[in-house]
This record gives structure tokens, C-alpha cells and sequence, in this order.
């Protein structure tokens, strides 16, 4: 029987051992997204308006991800957000014209790209996108659910902007640790 239970729990041990490995891999990987997909950059048709910014609602940006932009007799412009809404090409941050171009997204908040032709950004080719700061993976437990009734004193929750932006948090390693140690137990 003590077999039994130690074959099972190795088993568990294993299993978690693997999430976590899974969710650590994850973390900070960067994508490299081609704008427009398939489409790639280029002037929108006359119903295709608002094609880059229905791809940018469809898609997620982290610091560190990257656009690609693939474009025939074109260009693109990283402009701000007033050279943006009025197609203004006269004064871009950064311009690129090889036909491939690969913009790493290095800071979080908002990014203005237009095409070099002000008649093509006229017609819907330009694109805004918001990129977010990379979080980390918790790997703390989930919260704990309190079982009904009166258990605790309430008292109002603080004001979120009160908040003395201390982070408490649990890591797995002990949990892993007493579960090895019930393990040994078990032996």
C-alpha cells in the first residue's frame, strides 16, 4: 500500500514539476507579428479601410515582440500620435524603405506608423498599436475562497489608491519542498 501512495505521489510530484517548468518557458518569449498578415502592408482597397486596425485589435503587443512589415513601392513611418491622425509623413521618428522591415517594440505604451504616401495613409494605411509592459508569471497559489458566514471582522477595503504597492507573494519552491517532505514519510 505504501508503494502505492509514494508511486502516486511521485506521480503528482512530476506532474507539477512539468507545469512548472511549462510556465517558467514561457514567460518572456518574444513574437514577431507580420503586420496586415497575409495582406502584409500596402494601401487599403476602398472597403478595407479599417483593415490595420482591425488586425491591431486582434492581436496582443508585449515589450519585446517585434512587427514585421513586408511592402512592395512603399515605406513606413514611425511617426507620433498628431503626424498619425493627419497622415503627416514631413517629419517621422524613424523611416524604413527596404520592403522587409522588423520594428522591435523595446517600451510599453503607444506606437503611430504610417505609410511614406500620404494618399495611402489617406486611405486606412497606418496603424496604431499599444504595446504592455511584460508581466511576470505568478507562480503563487490561487487565492483561497472564505467560507461562508461572519469568520472574519469586516472592515472596509482600503482605497486602491492607498495602496503602499508592497507585493506579497508565494512561490512553489516551498510548497514543492513540503510535498517532498510528506514523500519521505510515506517511505
Amino acid at each position: 500500500m505504501k508503494n502505492t501512495n509514494m508511486v502516486s505521489s511521485l506521480g503528482v510530484l512530476f506532474t507539477a514539476l512539468i507545469v512548472l517548468v511549462a510556465m517558467n518557458s514561457s514567460a518572456g518569449a518574444a513574437t514577431e507579428f507580420r503586420v496586415g498578415d497575409a495582406d502584409g502592408w500596402r494601401k487599403p482597397g476602398v472597403n478595407e479601410t479599417a483593415m490595420y486596425e482591425q488586425w491591431a485589435k486582434r492581436n496582443r503587443f508585449q515589450v519585446g515582440d517585434s512587427l514585421s512589415f513586408e511592402y512592395k513601392n512603399d515605406s513606413v513611418l514611425v511617426v507620433d500620435k498628431w503626424d498619425f491622425y493627419h497622415c503627416n509623413s514631413s517629419s517621422p521618428i524613424s523611416s524604413f524603405k527596404n520592403g522587409k522591415s522588423v520594428i522591435k517594440l523595446e517600451r510599453p505604451g503607444s506606437f503611430y506608423f504610417i505609410s511614406g504616401d500620404p494618399e495611402h495613409c489617406k486611405s486606412g494605411q497606418r496603424l496604431v498599436i499599444s504595446v504592455m509592459a511584460l508581466h511576470p508569471i505568478s507562480q503563487s497559489p490561487p487565492a483561497i475562497a472564505l467560507p461562508p458566514g461572519n469568520y472574519f471582522p469586516i472592515s472596509p477595503s482600503p482605497s486602491p489608491l492607498s495602496s503602499s504597492g508592497v507585493l506579497v507573494s508565494a512561490t512553489l519552491v516551498p510548497l514543492l519542498m513540503a510535498f517532498i517532505a510528506n514523500l519521505v514519510g510515506l517511505v
